[in-house]
This record gives structure tokens, C-alpha cells and sequence, in this order.
């Protein structure tokens, strides 16, 4: 006798988190279209060809209504508003109808339903079944099962973390890596989020992930001795104890200094002893920094300023709050000899920008060396990471030289002073206001370093002549 499809189903119940409004789309993505369906609605067309029943959990259920959603998908909304993935995970076990639980996220239009059948084929004695690339797990994948998983997860939220993976310590967990999912998803396109809008328009195409891109984005150079490829920068989140901060647009590499940095500059670090961690998920482009330091209980009130240039920069220091800042007072010297040095040490360790051009470096020495260099398609992303590498790693900035390829602005001298660098060079300009400030806090800002000259802007009497250094 043939088996009916509903008889080849699992018994799985699968909770598609729907979340919310996206920073980095400005909407809520989930209810974006493709192919004449919403992003949510294609999820459950995948999950109800395999799952036994299908729910979506939502902090916002009227935002559903005109989603198109398959037949007998279930609306739920979240026990607690906006704790989260793992706050919504904590619904969907508290509302299953089976021991077992899909987690997926809404954002997933290219989801294979025979991967779904490979992870439950694998799941053995665990409590969690989850994929894990060369970037770490996909929790937003994978399967829980509901007696081991709800009261820990229920445990976590209440300590105030809202990640996935702070659950895992407290389970039995399963991971499969994703090239044994291959036979079932061959190009593992099940894996593919719509984080942005090139996502958007990535996910739009017909032909493969790879290919697509290859089409869209072909480059033709006329006499040149070699191809250049394209500078990258992508949305990167960044999280204070599981709290957001901010979206900044940068180049996605070397994010836990990044977000360090980052939060280092904009004041919400300071304590190096309080420091607990740094987690990061390259493919969402998501950071998250622990420190026994409190998030500023008013931070969603704080007002944001754009920066000046290029990427999408962000700082919560305005011009008033910059003039507040401690002078750095230091009796740090160095020969314009050295400066020079410096900066030309820094372009040869500009690896990304002769590749790829359109990038910035920002490096920090002392002494004469080039301790930690560091690029970013945005200038004050690349003065971000520098500074994170050296909290992290415990280098003193205090009577370091601080030299960049960038234009130095007001927000960039303010990260100078924070980190209380004495000496700040570009082989590019100096603003007006940067300088300004710099003069006012007590900060050498030495601009279009090249060609061996140099000009000094503010507080010329640490640089010396080569005469006065010899």
C-alpha cells in the first residue's frame, strides 16, 4: 500500500521565528516577497512538507495577517515580548505538540526539506541536533528535543542572555557538519539568510548562490596586469552583554576587534578586568561582547550620529560631549623621521588595499615598530579594530603613535583621546573641527604624511626635526 505524504511526515513540530523589525533592512524582512511569496510563507511551504505541524512564533501576530501562510499554520506569540531566538524558542518548546522541535529561521527561502530528514536521521541520544560550518553552529537550524531543552532554556533567559547557543553547555548536543548534509542539500542553499538587501536580490535569482554572484558582478579591466577583486563590507551587530548597540557597516573580518573597539571608543568599556568575552557569528554578521560592565540603562534613548566618509559609521559622541574628554597629557616625543616610518610600515602592511583597492589601514606603533595593523572599508572601522586588538591583547595605547591612510575627523580624534594617544598621523588630511578638538585635547595631529614631508597641525612640539632627534 502506498503511504499517504502526511503518513512520510515527521513528528517534529517546526517553529519558524518570525522576530521583528530588521535594523539592517528597515522592515520586518520576514514579510519581504520572492517569487510572489513572503519570506515567512516559504519557510513553512518547506518545514510543512516534512514537520508533523508547523507553528510561527512572533512578538507581533497582526503583522502576519496578510503573510499568505500555508493552511493550519499555527500563530503564536512569544511568552515574553523581544527576548530574542532563544526567547523564542523558549515558546515554541512550551507550545509543541511533540518531543521534538525544528528551529528555524524565518529568513530562509532556499530551505531543502530533505536536510530536515538528514538532521533527524542523526540526531541519536541528543538533546540538540545542529549543523556547524567553518563559521560555527546554525542554531537557527536544528533540532531540540522538548523534556531536556525547555526548563534550561527557560534558566538562561532568566540571566538575561538571549543567545541559542548559551543553552548548548546545558544539553547533549549533536553537531553535524554540514558536508555530511550535502546529499540532501547539495549547494547547502538551505543555509542561505536574507540578512540584507543584496541578500534580497541574491535570493531573487534563479541560478545558484555562487554563479549568481559571478553574473551579476563581472569585472572588465582594459591593460592591466592583473585583476583587482572588490572590497568587501557587509552590516556587522554589535552586542554589550546581549544587549544591541549599534549596525555599522564594515569589512567582515577581524570582528571581535571590531566590536572591542568599538565599544571601547564609545565608552562603554573601560575595565579590562570586567572584560568575559567576545563571541562572533561571521554569517549573520553578529558580535557579542560579555564584561561584568553595565549597559547604560539609557542606551535606545542615546541619540546617534552619523560619521562623515565612507561606510556607515556611527558614534554616540557628539562635538559637546568630545570637548568634555580629559587633555591627554604626555611627554611623548618622536622624530617626524619616525612618523614617516611609520605610515610607509603601515602601507606595506595594506595587504586587502593593493589587492582589492578602496580600503583604509590604520595601524599603532611605538618605538619605531608597527605593533598591530589593521584594514576596514571604513577608516574609523580600521581605528576600531586596532584599538580592540590592543585591549584585547594588553598593549598600552598611552605613548603609542597612532598613524592611519585615512582623512582624520572629529569622531576619530575623539577615539585618539579615549585611548589616550598622545600622537595621531594620516598620509591624508586633517578636518578642521578634528583639529580643533585635538588642540583642545591636548593631541598631535599630524596629516599628509607622503613624499617625505609631513604637516603638523596641533601640538607641534612633540614632533622633533631630524635635526632634534639625531
Amino acid at each position: 500500500m502506498t503511504r499517504s505524504t502526511d503518513d512520510m511526515r515527521l513528528p517534529i513540530t517546526a517553529a519558524v521565528l518570525a522576530g521583528g523589525r530588521s535594523l539592517r533592512m528597515g522592515v520586518d524582512k520576514t514579510l519581504l516577497a520572492l517569487d510572489g511569496r513572503s519570506l515567512v510563507a516559504l519557510v513553512c511551504d518547506a518545514v510543512g512538507t516534512v514537520c508533523e505541524s508547523t507553528i510561527v512564533v512572533t512578538n507581533r501576530p497582526e503583522a502576519l495577517d496578510d503573510a499568505g501562510l500555508p493552511e493550519g499554520v499555527e500563530i503564536v506569540r512569544d511568552e515574553v515580548a523581544y527576548q530574542g531566538p532563544l526567547g523564542g524558542l523558549a515558546t515554541a518548546l512550551a507550545s509543541a505538540s511533540t518531543e521534538w522541535v525544528l528551529a528555524v529561521a524565518a529568513d530562509m527561502p532556499h530551505l531543502e526539506p530533505e536536510l530536515i530528514r538528514a538532521l533527524w536521521a542523526a540526531r541519536g541520544q541528543g538533546d540538540v541536533v545542529v549543523p556547524v560550518t567553518d563559521k560555527g553552529l546554525e542554531p537557527l537550524l536544528a533540532l531540540y528535543r522538548v523534556p531536556a531543552c525547555l526548563g534550561p532554556a527557560r534558566d538562561v533567559l532568566a540571566t538575561g542572555r538571549r543567545r541559542l547557543v548559551a543553552l548548548f553547555s546545558q544539553v547533549k548536543v549533536v553537531e553535524i557538519p554540514v558536508e555530511q548534509l550535502r546529499a540532501a542539500d547539495p549547494d547547502l542553499r538551505s543555509l542561505f539568510n536574507v540578512n540584507t538587501p543584496s541578500d534580497l536580490v541574491e535570493a531573487r535569482e534563479t541560478v545558484p548562490e555562487h554563479t549568481a554572484k559571478q553574473r551579476r558582478l563581472e569585472i572588465v579591466e582594459v591593460a592591466t596586469r592583473r585583476p583587482r577583486t572588490l572590497p568587501s563590507e557587509s552590516p556587522v551587530t554589535i552586542h554589550l552583554n546581549d544587549v544591541e548597540v549599534a549596525t555599522v557597516q564594515a569589512t567582515p573580518r577581524d570582528l571581535e576587534e571590531l566590536a572591542v573597539g568599538f565599544l571601547l571608543s564609545e565608552g562603554f568599556l573601560s575595565d579590562r578586568s570586567a572584560f568575559t568575552g567576545v563571541d562572533t557569528d561571521f554569517k549573520r554578521g553578529m558580535v557579542w561582547v560579555s564584561s561584568a560592565e553595565k549597559v547604560p540603562v539609557d542606551l535606545a534613548e542615546r541619540t546617534r550620529y552619523m560619521t562623515s566618509g565612507c561606510g556607515k559609521g556611527v558614534t554616540f559622541a557628539s562635538v559637546g560631549h568630545a570637548r568634555g574628554l580629559a587633555p591627554v597629557e604626555s611627554e611623548l616625543t618622536v622624530s617626524a623621521k619616525e612618523i614617516y616610518l611609520l605610515v610607509r610600515e603601515l602601507g606595506d602592511a595594506a595587504v586587502m588595499y593593493r589587492d582589492s583597492g578602496g580600503m583604509h589601514a590604520a595601524g599603532l606603533g611605538r618605538d619605531g615598530e608597527l605593533l598591530v595593523a589593521r584594514e576596514d572599508v571604513g577608516r574609523h572601522n580600521a581605528i576600531d579594530k586596532v584599538l580592540g586588538r590592543a585591549w584585547l591583547d594588553h598593549i598600552p595605547t598611552a605613548g603609542a603613535v597612532l598613524v592611519a591612510t585615512g582623512r582624520i575627523s572629529y569622531e576619530m580624534a575623539v577615539k585618539a583621546a579615549k585611548a589616550r594617544v598622545a600622537i595621531a598621523a594620516s598620509r591624508s588630511a586633517v578636518t578642521d573641527l578634528a583639529a580643533d578638538l585635538a588642540d583642545g585635547l591636548g593631541i598631535t595631529l599630524v596629516g599628509y604624511v607622503r613624499g617625505g614631508k609631513l604637516t603638523v597641525y596641533t601640538h607641534p612640539e612633540r614632533v622633533l626635526t631630524t635635526e632634534e632627534g639625531s
